[in-house]
């Protein structure tokens, strides 16, 4: 007889615990979205921006065009009469070459020791360069310029001393007169002339020059961030009840400001590329008329392009403007686009 086995109490499955709970689940939004949610966010919000930037100015091409040109036009003209400049000084040679000091040597003054003298000059401190120009060649180059040469021919010695050409490293007028009174206390040496009058010219022609070109950039760059802001004011009023929604509904000023500021970097970038090419034209244009001239004085001297440095510059500078000049409008006139 089989009899059945009671289990204890301690020999009984005890019940199996329940299984613990889950931790909460940590909530990401407490702590907002990550950095690159934010980036893309961020980057497709001024790409954009941008879109309706470019299209809103392809919808009027005319006028975004005529806008650009006008820019333009105050952009080219400070910017060439700047390269006219520049050419202008290559023209009249360089400021070493109008501050040459002359040495007068005296009469009894053999070649050998005008050389030897042009070479103890070329290793002083201030001097870029020194030539000697012995009595023979002086002798002869007057003859060929003055067209006296049977006249001189008659006369028994050489009038005419041997010459060292100095050519300083920089154009200061007290260092030019220092160097000056230095190279003639130099032996062998009769007189030291130095055309100071001529260095002061020119300096103050290049001078009033810079000047001029200086007061005519400031007054159209005026001009142009009027141009630009008054095209973006036109652009904010055109565009006024869809911005005052977007205020409504949350919309950040630099949200409202984004597409304007855009619009004005691409109105200053086409005015940088169209002024670019004007003024590559125009230089060319009048570099025909300059080699013909020049050509007459037996010079070769022509008109250089529109340097690529130079170029890129006003590009930047160009978008650099129009970005500011929509900055300034739409600052003006933001206070004004709240919700009615």
């Amino acid at each position: 007889m089989s009899t059945t086995r009671t289990p204890k109490v301690s020999e009984r499955v005890a019940p199996k615990p329940a299984d613990p709970q889950p931790a909460k689940k940590k909530h990401d939004d407490d702590d907002g979205p990550d950095f690159r949610t934010l980036l893309h966010a961020w980057l497709e919000s001024h790409r954009a921006s941008l879109a309706d930037s470019l299209r809103r100015l392809g919808k009027q091409p005319i006028g975004s065009f005529f806008t650009c040109l006008v820019m333009a036009v105050a952009l080219s003209m400070p910017m060439g009469l700047s390269l006219l400049l520049k050419n202008v000084e290559k023209l009249g040679g360089s400021w070493q070459r109008a501050a040459q000091i002359s040495l007068y040597l005296k009469l009894d003054a053999s070649s050998r020791e005008g050389e030897a003298l042009r070479d103890e000059i070329k290793g002083m401190p201030g001097v870029a360069d020194a030539q000697y120009v012995s009595r023979e060649q002086a002798l002869e180059e007057f003859q060929q310029q003055s067209g006296l040469g049977e006249a001189l021919r008659e006369l028994p010695d050489n009038p005419l001393p041997g010459v060292v050409v100095v050519t300083p490293t920089e154009v200061d007028k007290p260092a030019l007169e220092a160097l000056r009174q230095r190279l003639s206390e130099l032996p062998r040496v009769e007189v030291a002339q130095l055309d100071l009058v001529w260095v002061e010219r020119l300096a103050a022609i290049l001078k009033l020059g810079d000047r001029f070109v200086f007061g005519l950039a400031v007054m159209l760059i005026s001009a142009l961030l009027l141009v630009i802001g008054n095209t973006i004011r036109l652009h904010i009023e055109n565009r006024r009840t869809e911005i005052e929604v977007i205020k409504l509904v949350g919309g950040t000023d630099a949200y409202v400001r984004r597409p304007f500021l855009y619009m004005g970097a691409l109105y200053g970038l086409g005015a940088g590329v169209i002024a670019w090419g004007i003024l590559a034209f125009g230089l060319n244009w009048l570099n025909e008329a300059v080699v013909g001239l020049s050509g007459l004085y037996g010079s070769d001297f022509a008109l250089g392009g529109v340097p690529a440095s130079d170029g890129l510059s006003l590009l930047i500078g160009a978008v650099l403007l129009g970005y500011i000049g929509a900055w300034i409008a739409v600052a003006r006139h933001l206070n004004e686009l709240a919700p009615r």
